[in-house]
């Protein structure tokens, strides 16, 4: 891994002349979603028996919920649905997401929030904003680490979504979403190490990144997109979450 992480560096480093201004003028020139509107938190299957699974995210912009209207439409609503449908029971979720966070900005800022209340399972969404930020990958592991440990010390079963693969993110140029796309491997070549060594589980984003499953920006995912993802999260935590059932 660390030769492939020389190996990133030698590729980028003879292409920052090209990536930097290409960068630049990608970000002034972006369509800017905001983050999906109305209540942060739900109960999802009121009508079923028994306790509710406390369902938290904690993330960048697509638990922000960007790309769609409310939370209901994003990542937290439709997980909260896929859960109740696969458990057979009430789901209580709550999103916790900032649209341009990293992992360290977030320990700082959103994993207070997180621990106001107790919760069953926790799902952290992060990896594009410290792919282009180009977080240093000991950064990465720790503020995720220290997050994690935290959260499994007041009770929680941890999930990390993988990277998202930038190389098909339809609004960066060609160039500049190869090598994120490169990047993004390495960040989560890591993180599937540092769920193995937590005892955390690691889910693969099952979602083909076609038109119809994507927001007008070409960035994050459309209602349908973020439905899909959901469904794909729920097959994938079915393990972790058997104890319970």
């Amino acid at each position: 891994m660390r030769a492939r992480l020389w190996g990133w560096w030698l590729l980028a480093l003879p292409l920052l002349p090209v990536l930097l201004p290409m960068a630049l003028y990608t970000r002034r020139t972006a369509l800017r979603l905001p983050e999906a509107g109305g209540p942060q938190q739900g109960l999802s299957g009121a009508a079923l028996a028994g306790t509710p699974l406390r369902l938290l995210l904690l993330g960048e912009s697509t638990v922000a919920g960007v790309g769609v209207d409310c939370q209901e439409q994003a990542l937290a609503g439709q997980l909260a649905l896929a859960l109740v449908e696969q458990q057979r029971c009430a789901v209580a979720w709550q999103a916790c997401g900032e649209n341009g966070i990293t992992v360290a900005q977030a320990q700082q800022r959103l994993l207070p929030q997180g621990l106001v209340a107790p919760v069953d399972l926790v799902l952290l969404v992060f990896g594009v904003n410290d792919t282009t930020h180009l977080s240093s990958l000991r950064a990465w592991r720790q503020a995720l680490a220290q997050m994690t440990r935290t959260l499994q010390a007041h009770g929680a079963q941890v999930a990390f979504t993988s990277v998202p693969p930038l190389q098909h993110f339809a609004a960066l140029p060609w160039l500049l979403r190869q090598v994120l796309g490169l990047r993004g491997v390495l960040l989560d070549w890591h993180l599937r190490r540092l769920a193995e060594q937590l005892g955390a589980q690691h889910c693969a984003v099952e979602l083909e990144f076609a038109r119809e499953y994507m927001a007008v920006d070409g960035y994050h995912p459309s209602a349908l997109g973020y439905r899909v993802w959901a469904q794909g999260l729920a097959a994938q935590l079915k393990p972790l979450l058997r104890s319970r059932a």
